[in-house]
C-alpha cells in the first residue's frame, strides 16, 4: 500500500473500477471491541480536555458523532482542540497489537478480487496512522493501492458521510464515474450516502448486531464473503477444468 493516497495520483493508469473498503468494524469484526475501547478513550478525552463531568462528556461525544459523523469534528469546530494531540491520546493509544490478528478468510477474499479490473482502496474516517496500523496487523497492506483518510492535520476535516469525502476518495483513487465505485462499510449513514450518490454499496451488519428498520442500501450482508454474491462481476471467475 502506498504511504499516502496522493502518492499514486496521476502516476499510473487506473483500472476501470475501484472497490473501497472501510476499515474499523469492517475488515475486523465488531466483536473485537476496538470501537468500545475507542469510545472509552474519547469519553475520557472529552471529560479531561473540556473539564466536563463524565456523563456530560459521554452525551456530548454522542451528539458530535451524530451531528458530524466524527466526534473530533465537533471538538475542532467548537473547542479548537489540536486534532493530532487528540489522535495521539485516542487512536494511537489503542492496544491493537493484542486485539487485531490476521484473518485467512479476509486474505482469500481480497486475493479473489480480480485485480486486472478492480483497484482496491481503503476509505476510513480514522487518521492515516490508525489505518496503516490496522491493515499491517491484519497483514493485508499489500492488497490495497492507497488509503483515503480523515486528515486531522488539514484546516478543515472531511469525513464520511459528507459527500465531499466520497468525491475526495474518487479523486485520490483515480476513478471518475460513480457507477465504477464499489463500497462496503458497517455504518448505516455512510452506506446510505454512498448509494445516494450512485456507488454500488453493501452494508455490513454482523450477526448479533441489530438490523436497521430499513436497509441503508441495495445490499445488506452479515459477512464480507457475501460480497461475492452481491458483486460477482469484480471477482475472478472460477477456473473450470476440462474433461
Amino acid at each position: 500500500m502506498e504511504s499516502e493516497a496522493q502518492a499514486v495520483n496521476g502516476t499510473s493508469p487506473s483500472p476501470k473500477q475501484v472497490f473501497f473498503f472501510d476499515i474499523d468494524n469492517c475488515l475486523y469484526p465488531k466483536s473485537a471491541r476496538v470501537h468500545d475501547l475507542m469510545a472509552e478513550l474519547i469519553d475520557k478525552y472529552f471529560a479531561t480536555h473540556l473539564s466536563l463531568p463524565y456523563e456530560d462528556a459521554v452525551r456530548l461525544h454522542k451528539e458530535y458523532y451524530q451531528n458530524y459523523g466524527l466526534a473530533i469534528e465537533g471538538l475542532v469546530r467548537h473547542h479548537q482542540i489540536d486534532p493530532l494531540e487528540y489522535n495521539a491520546k485516542v487512536d494511537d493509544a489503542l492496544p491493537l497489537d493484542h486485539i487485531i490478528k490476521p484473518r485467512e478468510d479476509l486474505k482469500k477474499l481480497l486475493r479473489d478480487i480480480d485485480a486486472s479490473k478492480v483497484r482496491l482502496w481503503l476509505f476510513t474516517n480514522a487518521y492515516v496512522n490508525h489505518a496503516k496500523r490496522v491493515v499491517k496487523l491484519l497483514e493485508i497492506e499489500d492488497f490495497f493501492e492507497g488509503v483515503t483518510y480523515c486528515d486531522y492535520a488539514a484546516p478543515r476535516l472531511m469525513c464520511k458521510p459528507h459527500e465531499e469525502a466520497y468525491e475526495k476518495a474518487m479523486r485520490e483513487a483515480g476513478v471518475e464515474r460513480r457507477e465504477d465505485c464499489y463500497f462496503v462499510d458497517d455504518s448505516y449513514q455512510n452506506c446510505k450516502k454512498a448509494q445516494e450518490i450512485g456507488w454500488n454499496v453493501a452494508h455490513l451488519v454482523e450477526e448479533g448486531v441489530k438490523s436497521p428498520r430499513t436497509q441503508a442500501c441495495k445490499y445488506q450482508i452479515s459477512h464480507l464473503d457475501e460480497l461475492r454474491t452481491c458483486f460477482p462481476e469484480v471477482f475472478k471467475k472460477p477456473e473450470t477444468s476440462s474433461a
